[in-house]
Formats: C-alpha cells, sequence, structure tokens
C-alpha cells in the first residue's frame, strides 16, 4: 500500500464513514459541511483525486462524489480504524444473555449467530466444535498389484484410512517400506497445513505423491466445519441497496448456502492461520471470486489443544467495520471463555 499523508488519511476515513452510513456516493461539500473541516472543499476535492489516482477512492460517473474501493477498504481496516472494542453495556447484555444458556452448547450457537446479525446489520454465520485437528500418527505403504499401492495412515485420533495410489512405475516393497519410514519420521504429529508445506519441499516424485494424498486426507477427515452451521441475518443482507438487483441477491444467497465455499474460506483464513484474532476478508481478496460483492469478518473460538469453532459475519463491501470487527472479537473470546469452563467442568 502507499503511504498517505495524514490530511489523506482523514479523508479517506470520512469518505468510508459517510458512504457506509448513505451508500451514495461522497462529494467534498458534504465533508467540508458535515465536520466542518479547517481546509476548504476545492482541497479536499484534491486530496479525493489523489486518493483515486492511488486506487482508494472510485468516481461512479462524471460530476459524482466518490466511494471507496476494495484497496481503500483494506486500508481502512489494517491502518486507520485502530483497535475496535464494543461498549460497555452492549459487552454486558452479550455476557448476560450467553450466561442465560451457559450449560447448552446448541444454545450458544444459534444464540450468537443472532446476536452476531442483530449486532452487525449482516448475515451471521456459526460453526458447532470441532473436537480436535486431525494429525498424522503413522503411514504404511503396501505394494498390491502391479503399480497399485495401498496408503494406510493412522490419525492421532486412532481413525484409520486407506487409499489406493497408482504410481507410474512398479515399486518393490522394500522400496515403500523403506519410502515410508523416512516420510513417518518427517510427518508425525503434522496437520494438512504441515504436509502441503512438505509436499512442496519434497525432491522427488514418490515422496511429492504420497504427501500430496496424505494433506487431502487430513485434510478432508479434520474438516473442521463439517457439522451443524448455523445462520442468521440474512434478510439484512439482501435488505441492502448493494443487493437489490435480484442476480446480486441470488449469487449472495448461493454463498450463505454453499459449504464448499464457506469450508475452504473458514479453512484458509481461521484454522489455518498462524494469525490469531480477527480476520477480514475484503471483496473475496481475489482468492474467492462469489465473495467478489461481499466481505466477511471471522474468529475463531474454542482452543486448539480441545476444541475449535467459528463465528463470522457476511456483509456488503460497505459494511461498518469497526461494528463487525468488534462483535465478532468480542463473541468469539466469550465462546472461548465458556467451552474453556465447560471442559474444565
Amino acid at each position: 500500500m502507499m503511504e498517505l499523508t495524514e490530511r489523506q488519511k482523514l479523508v479517506l476515513a470520512l469518505v468510508i464513514k459517510e458512504y457506509v452510513d448513505s451508500a451514495d456516493p461522497v462529494s467534498s461539500g458534504r465533508l467540508v459541511e458535515n465536520y466542518r473541516l479547517d481546509f476548504s472543499s476545492a482541497t479536499v476535492r484534491n486530496e479525493m483525486a489523489a486518493l483515486s489516482d492511488q486506487g482508494y477512492l472510485l468516481q461512479p460517473y462524471t460530476s459524482a462524489g466518490r466511494v471507496p474501493t476494495k484497496q481503500g477498504y483494506r486500508y481502512y481496516v489494517q491502518q486507520l480504524m485502530g483497535p475496535a472494542e464494543l461498549p460497555p453495556h452492549i459487552q454486558q447484555m452479550i455476557r448476560h444473555q450467553f450466561y442465560q444458556a451457559r450449560h447448552d452448547v446448541d444454545d450458544w450457537l444459534s444464540l450468537s449467530a443472532s446476536i452476531l446479525a442483530r449486532h452487525t446489520e449482516g448475515a451471521s454465520i456459526v460453526t458447532a466444535l470441532h473436537t480436535e485437528q486431525a494429525r498424522v500418527k503413522h503411514l504404511a505403504l503396501l505394494a498390491t498389484r502391479g503399480r497399485q499401492v495401498l496408503l494406510v495412515m493412522v490419525l492421532e485420533s486412532g481413525e484409520v484410512i486407506q487409499q489406493t495410489l497408482v504410481f507410474e512405475d512398479q515399486v518393490p516393497q522394500a522400496h515403500l517400506s523403506q519410502l515410508a519410514g523416512g516420510i513417518n519420521q518427517l510427518t508425525s504429529g503434522r496437520d494438512a497445513r504441515a504436509l502441503r508445506r512438505l509436499r512442496g519441499e519434497a525432491e522427488d516424485k514418490l515422496t511429492a505423491k504420497v504427501l500430496e494424498v496424505m494433506a487431502e486426507e487430513v485434510e478432508r477427515t479434520g474438516t473442521v466445519t463439517s457439522g451443524e452451521m448455523y445462520r442468521d441475518g440474512l434478510t439484512n443482507v439482501l435488505a441492502q441497496p448493494e443487493f437489490s438487483e435480484p442476480d446480486l441477491a441470488q449469487k449472495t444467497l448461493r454463498v450463505l448456502e454453499d459449504r464448499a465455499v464457506l469450508n475452504d474460506m473458514l479453512s484458509r483464513t481461521v484454522f489455518e492461520s498462524d494469525s490469531p484474532g480477527v480476520h477480514v476478508i475484503i471483496g473475496g481478496e481475489d482468492s474467492w471470486e462469489e465473495l467478489q460483492d461481499c466481505s466477511v469478518v471471522l474468529a475463531q473460538y474454542g482452543s486448539q489443544d480441545h476444541s475449535l469453532g467459528a463465528v463470522g459475519v457476511i456483509g456488503p463491501m460497505r459494511m461498518a467495520y469497526n461494528r463487525a470487527v468488534s462483535t465478532v472479537q468480542f463473541v468469539s473470546d466469550l465462546m472461548s471463555e465458556l467451552v474453556s469452563e465447560s471442559l474444565g467442568g
């Protein structure tokens, strides 16, 4: 991202605030009037033009005001928004609602979906807890017929996975046993993400092929969103002016109903991430075409050592990021607290 002057940062932040509130392009005069800026409308207009040249703002049509771009929202979230925290009275109200249902996990999930939808005015998604992340314990490779090899993988959970591989050439059992021994030294206790990294570092085709299949099977077995998924607030999203066109509304509906897209997004951004806390996906981030008109705010809850789930909200790119991030963060922290108390009990 290009560094902005302090005045440009202020103008960008104000444009985003006004656009989030109104969904109308923002003019320089409107900013000067609404915020009593100590510089002229012409100066604001020049700064808007500079922000547009740098890709942070867009002028939808001639003589219109400006609207934020995906890059503008990203700069705002990373550089301008600052720490997001819910007001104390909202925290207290949400905490009280949760503690009324503290002994029923299903109630926590449906309640969290309802709270997220109501406080962010978006559509919420909440996944059930997944008891543990799948990790490799042991691998065996057994010659069967011709070029076929039986892969037998035992996970730390005790689950046994069998998969038939077909190599380019027939491989003797002695070589397969040696290959499996070397792979076991590398992969014991590793999850799918680590297996994929090892696969990229593999120096021979056989090792790479085995690691690729192992990663796919561990990832499939350890899909953290395989349980029930709770949703709420769909009407909040469809009521936004961005989704007034039937095609866009239907596209958004499909995203919220497509478990494959949601599973992939949750796995790659929340459960396999080295960065804890809240994750913000803006316009699909060039990874999910289905989400190019949306933004998503996600966080995990639970414990890496015991159980993990995810909470989040989906809305238009013109979402109130501060409110969405602070609500998702608070709900995920509270859910983690309840899960910890439940497991401790």
